[in-house]
């Protein structure tokens, strides 16, 4: 039997990713899709992306056999998107983030909990070559005990061609909830070790000044478990055309008690020197997991929990603790 997804929300570009790998999988089929914002409707039929079924998306929930309700409305509109999925007895994918307020991160944890269903996110560093071999090499114990890493997540702003909710007074959410869920999900797994506490967290308008209620810029600082420091920044400070493919574009640098590791998204290698070594190591990147957060999802869903990397308790601690942390940022 196929697993039915309806789509809601076409607002963030990340949502085509999970259209694609719907129909890319014969066994999945896509059974219905809505956009309640009507400008984005008019913009998606003159591109013919996305086959419109609905304008409602009560209506759709009513009236449309399904098992998944995928979303990709603006990010301050997906808790109550993801809390009528739950309730209605359909599983969740979302992008990221799940929603933007603690007060639904509970309301989701609770009920999908007490009805057995499925969140699912789109936290695809897991499935990146270099983050998969960098992985090995802590777990190895090559680097000894993990002192502190550092995260640089600087994304390009690319204002003009954002989408211009991102702007708009309680629809972002934030920029740690955004980018920073990457990281609370990202260490644990890259480590082994969990999350002690956030020790400070800040956001602060730089760049974006037309906009002066966005944060573009946003750092935070915590403790692992056991004593290691991270060091996070996620601002929207990156060159605009060349943002996305500079080392700076989701690098990670790793200390241990015996080297230290180092690498980035679109890396070849990962970098590592040892106390014996007097050169830079370059260790081939692994090979991609594409879409691993997709293959993790459906198989959670169908039952075989054996199989997958990333559950729903390792998306939803990562939503709670980007938002918390946001919350801290701004409070």
């Amino acid at each position: 039997m196929k697993t039915r997804f309806a789509f809601v929300g076409f607002r963030h570009p990340h949502i085509f990713d999970v259209l694609s790998a719907v129909r890319d999988r014969p066994d999945c089929q896509i059974v219905a899709c809505c956009e309640e914002d009507a400008a984005t409707r008019q913009a998606l039929r003159e591109t013919d992306r996305v086959d419109l079924t609905h304008e409602d998306y009560a209506e759709m929930l009513r009236d449309v056999e399904c098992d998944v309700i995928a979303i990709g409305d603006y990010y301050g509109r997906r808790g109550a998107l993801a809390l009528a999925a739950l309730r209605a007895g359909r599983h969740v994918l979302s992008d990221k983030p799940l929603c933007t307020s603690l007060s639904d991160q509970a309301q989701i944890e609770d009920i999908s909990s007490k009805r057995c269903l499925s969140v699912g996110l789109q936290l695809d560093c897991r499935g990146a070559g270099p983050f998969i071999r960098l992985r090995d090499i802590i777990r190895s114990g090559d680097l000894g005990k993990v002192c502190t890493i550092h995260i640089g997540a600087q994304h390009p702003l690319l204002a003009a061609s954002r989408p211009p909710w991102y702007f708009e007074p309680g629809k972002h959410g934030g920029t740690i909830n955004d980018i920073g869920i990457h990281v609370f999900d990202l260490v644990p797994w890259l480590t082994g070790i969990p999350w002690e506490e956030v020790v400070r967290a800040r956001s602060w308008n730089a760049k974006a000044s037309a906009y002066p209620d966005f944060h573009d810029c946003a750092q935070f600082m915590a403790v692992l478990q056991g004593g290691a420091g991270v060091f996070a920044d996620l601002s929207y400070l990156a060159p605009d055309k060349a943002g996305y493919n500079l080392p700076h574009y989701w690098r990670v640098l790793v200390h241990g008690t015996k080297g230290f590791a180092e690498t980035y998204l679109r890396a070849i290698n990962v970098n590592v020197v040892l106390d014996h070594q007097d050169i830079v190591e370059q260790r081939p990147v692994a090979p991609p997991m594409s879409r691993r957060y997709f293959s993790d999802f459906m198989n959670e869903v169908r039952g075989h929990k054996e199989a997958c990397d990333l559950r729903t308790a390792d998306c939803l601690l990562a939503s709670r603790l980007a938002i918390q942390t946001q919350s801290r940022a701004t409070g």
